[in-house]
């Protein structure tokens, strides 16, 4: 069931789920994308966590601010979430844009981040990777958000990909149009500015870090430079998946998850 909270200035759409007396695990979407993105993984682990999924700020069915977001502002928007529901401490697994988010949770506030899954996510923005953004905000500024669907399918997934699974691509499409311009413009404004990497030495929580290996925008090559800069670390690369990995690989990507928040195994650091 969907639920709806005001925190820090806004109305977020959240969804809790699974047994109550267990760790709390908490999922932050890609740009562009909803809650419903982690269907799949919810259904497999709902019964060894409460999880906690919510709609970035600006996308899904939750309300977006005017102007610029910075990293600042969504990291806040996590743990004003956090201190609404009394969760003290949880897991921790975004993807792409809540990948990001997730790192700069581990920063900021380590005693509130049990462990953290960066998934197809950067840790620096390159002025290339920035300047990529600039035609996208002024598209979705101009001519909104149906005319970003299709060329974001094309860098989200393989070829091979969007000819086997028309279902699963009308499920993303669905998830791109429901976020509002604001929103997307807003959080690529966060993206443009990426700027952790020279502050990975210092995550402490366990963390393993997932990229597909076709994955343009988080390719192999640079997750396995910063994940080599946090402590202990741990990398998987998810076979025939470029961005959106848990939706294209599901049972590769679930596969790495689930062993990393298996409390029975050990956990480098």
């Amino acid at each position: 069931m969907s639920d709806r909270i005001n925190a820090n200035g806004i109305l977020f759409n959240l969804r809790i789920e699974g047994r109550d007396g267990v760790p709390w695990l908490t999922f932050g979407n890609s740009h562009a994308t909803d809650l419903a993105l982690w269907d799949g993984q919810v259904e497999r682990l709902k019964d060894r966590f409460r999880i906690l999924r919510y709609d970035t700020r600006g996308h899904g069915g939750t309300e977006a601010s005017e102007g610029e977001y910075d990293f600042d502002l969504l990291t806040m928007d996590v743990v004003a979430l956090w201190d609404a529901l009394g969760i003290a401490r949880s897991h921790f697994v975004g993807l792409s844009l809540g990948g990001t988010t997730g790192i700069e949770l581990a920063l900021r506030y380590p005693d509130r981040v049990a462990s953290l899954a960066a998934c197809d996510c950067r840790c620096h923005a390159t002025p290339e990777f920035a300047a990529s953004w600039d035609a996208r905000m002024e598209t979705a500024r101009r001519d909104g958000m149906e005319a970003l669907v299709e060329p974001t399918l094309q860098r989200w997934f393989t070829p091979s990909f969007r000819e086997r699974n028309p279902p699963a691509l009308e499920k993303v499409r669905g998830m791109i149009r429901r976020t509002s311009v604001a929103g997307y413009v807003g959080c690529a404004e966060a993206l443009k500015r990426i700027d952790c990497e020279p502050r990975l030495f210092a995550i402490r929580c366990p963390t393993l870090f997932v990229t597909g290996d076709k994955d343009p925008s988080a390719p192999p090559d640079l997750v396995r430079q910063w994940q080599g800069l946090v402590p202990g670390s741990c990398l998987a690369l998810i076979d025939d998946a470029a961005h959106i990995a848990n939706v294209e690989n599901p049972e590769g990507f679930d596969a790495a998850l689930e062993a990393f928040l298996d409390p029975t195994q050990p956990k480098r650091l």
